[in-house]
């Protein structure tokens, strides 16, 4: 058993799992990942590998020694693509009730605040992207928001303080 008590310890307890879903796109993207990495990318480091290792000394040689290690980082990023895919619970359907928000819904709140408006769609922890607005599902912001429907005021607990927002649209 490892001793947690000691703060300056390297063991860290590892973090909530995250959701399993992942919107159809995702998936798709995720393939799209492993297709460019296993069916691109690999043959032409491989080949690469292969020349350099015709050059004699493999210890000193850039190319070997490089292309080794981005073969390594190529099989482990496949691998790890690969097992989140056959976990994951792809969402493609609309759900029963789309009037109110679920996973994959673009949500536009309304701050009350400063009246600003802003669109969030709430992914898998796969799919974030903080440009697009495209929230974790398992986020503080996607909790609170989940089940509710246009018009409804939702109070979310963030790092500044306590938000409140008003629930304006609902698209899927």
């Amino acid at each position: 058993m490892r001793e947690t008590s000691n703060p300056m310890s390297r063991y860290r307890a590892p973090g909530p799992k995250s959701s399993p879903y992942i919107t159809a796109e995702g998936a798709a993207d995720i393939r799209a990942e492993i297709r460019q990495l296993w069916k691109v990318e690999r043959p032409e480091v491989t080949a690469v590998v292969h020349e350099a290792a015709k050059n004699g000394d493999r210890s000193e040689n850039g190319d070997y020694i490089y292309g080794k290690r981005r073969l390594r980082e190529i099989d482990s990023r496949v691998r790890y693509l690969t097992k989140r895919l056959e976990d994951a619970k792809i969402i493609e359907d609309k759900p029963r009730d789309p009037s109110r928000v679920f996973f994959s819904a673009w949500v536009t709140v309304e701050d009350q605040d400063n009246l600003q408006q802003i669109t969030y769609r709430l992914v898998g922890s796969d799919e974030i992207d903080a440009n697009q607005h495209w929230i974790s599902i398992d986020s503080p912001m996607a909790r609170a928001l989940v089940g509710k429907s246009v018009d409804d005021e939702v109070k979310v607990k963030t790092p500044s303080g306590e938000r409140y927002l008003v629930v304006t649209a609902i698209r899927y």
